[in-house]
């Protein structure tokens, strides 16, 4: 996977030590992602529903049973990615997979760079002082390489199909 600039060791180091302390309560911080997001982004919300049912508010959404198990899947996307630091072009295909899907149900490319937002705001909420700048910028380049894959799809499916 091409990221534009590849990850120096030190910066792998910095992002499976952070994601080592995040990792262990993905619900629970993948939770403060997500409030994030539709603080950021409420227009968001009508995107996430199960079974033909929209939700009224955030708060029924993020409790919701079914967005749990989404959440889930998100941080396991996030985990995957922690994993194979060394070797991401690995997830090459399936990235580009789920991209073809998020683009399916109607979000837009644009939506990442919120999302990616909220992904720091998260870290930064969990690690306290030991989100320093050069964690900060590590996680900014694996996240951008992540989107980057996700977007190919973007680029293989004309848009509102």
């Amino acid at each position: 996977m091409e990221s534009g600039m590849p990850l120096s060791g030190g910066q792998r180091a910095l992002i499976r030590e952070s994601w080592q302390r995040v990792s262990g309560s993905p619900v629970q911080h993948g939770l403060v992602l997500f409030t994030r997001l539709f603080d950021l982004d409420p227009d968001l919300l009508p995107l996430f529903q199960y079974n033909c049912k929209q939700f009224a508010s955030p708060q029924e959404c993020l409790s919701a049973p079914e967005f749990l198990d989404h959440i889930r899947k998100v941080m396991l996307v996030i985990d995957a990615a922690v994993t194979h630091l060394e070797n991401l072009s690995c997830l090459e295909e399936y990235l580009c997979n789920l991209g073809k899907k998020h683009q399916a149900v109607g979000v837009k490319a644009e939506s990442f760079s919120t999302v990616g937002e909220s992904l720091l705001y998260m870290l930064e909420k969990c690690l306290g002082a030991a989100f320093s700048p050069e964690v900060q910028e590590a996680w900014k380049k694996l996240y951008n390489a992540v989107v980057k894959a996700m977007q190919r799809s973007w680029e293989t499916l004309p848009e509102g199909d």
